[in-house]
């Protein structure tokens, strides 16, 4: 083979190998212990499919949600709003039912918030048999400070945190998002410890008084604890929750919904390092200028 043919060879397989190394939604799909992640990319009408164990199809629930070519992750995003939701049911949640005492499990997502107590996507049931709660990613949980940060959230019993009328078992990120930006949201739970990033950055919270959990049997002073990493060692409840994303079940019916715009959904089986959810912001949010271009 003369030298020109085989460059007019070579070249489209390095550019398939460039691009294949730039690509963070294949990138995400070689990772060890990736249950799930959904880019997004289907119109209005459709079910959102993932790759990795399975296709897990969502289902919009109470209206159509639409989709915008705008993301970081596959230039696609679901806009949330007028209270419509995804939903998963139960019995077919198969591998993202992530549960044990000494489970771990990873939930990202790139989310532009536009404010207001949101969920962003996991197994979380606060009111049906007394509460299905899993695992869940929230933004903005001010009751037990968690006021426009990222928030992870564990359960194991499925219900409330004895004595209180919640659940009060989440990390929340010392930092803050900002409304109409887009963001990296993630956070990790190791069996001991639950993690919560904003923008591929953990930051610990010293501990501090926690609002809401005075007057309590037991506690009139309250709590005084660390948000972030905040320890649990209870581990995840195999509690049967629908996996949703947008909104879950409160008392008064669906609630807590998103609003704004979902980007990505990633769900793993395991802990994803510091250094790789350093890694993923990097290449999602930074080097195609997402964090640039939106001043």
């Amino acid at each position: 083979m003369k030298f020109s043919q085989f460059a007019y060879f070579l070249i489209p397989v390095i550019l398939l190998l460039s691009c294949k190394e730039s690509d963070p939604m294949i990138q995400l799909q070689e990772s060890d212990g990736l249950v799930a992640v959904w880019g997004f990319e289907e119109e209005a009408g459709h079910e959102r499919l993932a790759v990795g164990k399975g296709e897990f199809p969502l289902k919009e629930r109470n209206g159509s949600v639409e989709r915008v070519a705008e993301g970081p992750l596959t230039g696609y995003s679901a806009r949330m709003e007028n209270e419509a939701f995804f939903s998963l049911p139960y019995e077919n949640t198969a591998e993202l039912n992530i549960h044990g005492k000494n489970q771990g499990v990873t939930v990202m997502a790139w989310v532009k918030w536009e404010g207001k107590t949101g969920f962003v996507g996991g197994m979380w049931n606060e009111y049906t048999d007394g509460g299905k709660r899993q695992y869940g990613l929230f933004v903005d949980l001010p009751h037990y400070n968690g006021a426009a940060q990222v928030c992870g959230h564990i359960s194991y019993s499925g219900g409330p945190t004895p004595p209180f009328p919640y659940s009060c078992d989440y990390a929340a990120s010392k930092q803050k998002l900002t409304k109409g930006k887009w963001h990296y949201v993630a956070f990790t739970y190791d069996g001991e410890y639950i993690k919560a990033f904003l923008d591929g950055e953990f930051q610990e919270r010293a501990p501090e008084p926690i609002n809401n959990t005075k007057g309590f049997e037991g506690l009139p002073a309250g709590l005084v604890h660390s948000k972030n990493p905040y320890l649990f060692k209870e581990g995840i409840g195999n509690n049967g929750s629908d996996f949703t994303v947008g909104a879950v079940v409160l008392s008064r019916g669906m609630g807590n919904f998103f609003n704004g715009q979902i980007g990505g959904l990633a769900v793993f089986d395991r802990v994803v390092e510091e250094k790789e959810i350093a890694e993923i912001f990097q290449q999602t949010m930074v080097e195609n200028d997402f964090m640039a271009n939106q001043d």
